[in-house]
């Protein structure tokens, strides 16, 4: 034998035998080689790895996204477009419908992901699986469907809306991240002139943001934009802020962080208070922007922080009254109205901040935010 022979004439691409795309039931999609272009299912299903006591099934997925059945002995010709298989071990099949296209899949489970992808399903749309019983069910791509359950599981698809209420109103949005700048577009606020931002978060305090800011509508617990168009000076220097005496670290620095004006004050009448002065109010009330102070005890925060003043004191704006505001509170002879609103007080984790956040959800509770 002439052991040149290989060497002068084998030609390795030649013997090659076309490529396909094989993946399992998180459709990860990897290359295999066949030996030739009409392989039978058995064999592509040996080519991705299967024995045949394994039973596997194996789908052709067609460029219309939908899949095809290929028995053992059955062929499936190999054009020069991209070819892709899913091969699974399994002894059924089961059967799903996105929008009225019926699917079937080998597996009991399937994720979101690979109904999204079987169903070519655009990003910007929500998967909702049909229930009889209970409203729609969001389908997440990390959700697992059981196909088990008895009929054919129906899911429809539904175009993505974001919702967001600024200042009082609520804004629908396509996409799950807007920045601070389309929000006050859609508003109608002018981005160019100076703003105070606040994004309101159930249950955390408010935080202060730029126009320059996007917000991530997906994450929970995002709730309200507001925003109160800062003063323009007319030239004449504001009068220096009282500092009577300190608060804690935490306290000053969330209160400068979100850009309050704010005081401590040492009164005549009944001790020590924080005032925050131009404090703006959700929409509903008789006024807009108020004084709000909170009583320091000078054994705080051991001592609980309770309850919280206005002023000028205020109604709804509607003219209806208030309930609890009756108690009222002296500073420096102004009288502030008191809203008697009390909880429980943990030394350790309750603080200015967090008195704060009380009083604001109190308010927005009264006008129905």
């Amino acid at each position: 034998m002439n052991n040149d022979y290989t060497s002068e004439h084998f030609k390795p691409s030649e013997f090659q035998g076309p490529t396909i795309e094989v993946a399992d039931q998180d459709l990860k999609y990897r290359q295999v080689r066949l030996d030739d272009r009409t392989p039978t299912g058995a064999q592509i299903a040996a080519a991705a790895g299967f024995k045949p006591d394994q039973l596997p099934v194996v789908l052709r997925v067609l460029p219309s996204g939908a899949l095809e059945d290929i028995r053992p002995e059955e062929t499936a010709e190999i054009t020069h477009e991209t070819n892709r298989f899913i091969v699974v071990e399994s002894d059924r099949k089961y059967l799903l419908a996105v929008d009225g296209a019926r699917i079937e899949w080998p597996c009991r489970h399937i994720s979101g992901h690979a109904i999204r992808t079987l169903a070519d399903v655009a990003p910007n749309k929500l998967l909702l699986l049909e229930q009889e019983d209970e409203a729609d069910l969001e389908v997440e791509d990390t959700h697992f469907i059981d196909l088990d359950s008895p009929g054919v599981e129906r899911f429809i698809t539904r175009k993505a809306i974001w919702k967001l209420n600024i200042q009082g109103e609520v804004y629908e949005f396509s996409t799950p991240t807007v920045s601070v700048r389309e929000a006050m577009l859609k508003a109608g606020l002018d981005p160019n002139l100076i703003w105070q931002i606040f994004l309101m978060v159930k249950d955390m305090p408010k935080q202060s943001i730029t126009v320059s800011d996007s917000i991530d509508l997906r994450k929970p617990g995002i709730e309200k934009l507001r925003l109160t168009q800062k003063d323009v000076s007319n030239g004449e220097a504001a009068p220096p802020l009282r500092r009577d005496f300190k608060l804690l670290p935490r306290d000053e620095q969330y209160l400068d962080a979100v850009g309050h004006h704010w005081e401590t004050q040492v009164t005549r009448e009944n001790g020590r208070w924080l005032v925050i002065q131009g404090y703006s109010l959700p929409p509903g009330f008789s006024e807009q922007t108020v004084q709000l102070a909170l009583n320091i005890p000078a054994g705080y925060p051991s001592t609980m922080l309770d309850m919280f003043y206005v002023y000028p004191a205020v109604r709804l704006a509607n003219g209806a009254g208030i309930p609890s505001t009756e108690i009222v509170g002296t500073l420096d002879g102004v009288t502030f109205q008191g809203w008697s609103r009390h909880r429980p007080w943990s030394p350790v984790s309750d603080n200015v901040v967090t008195q704060l956040a009380m009083a604001e959800g109190c308010m927005l509770k009264e006008v129905g935010l």
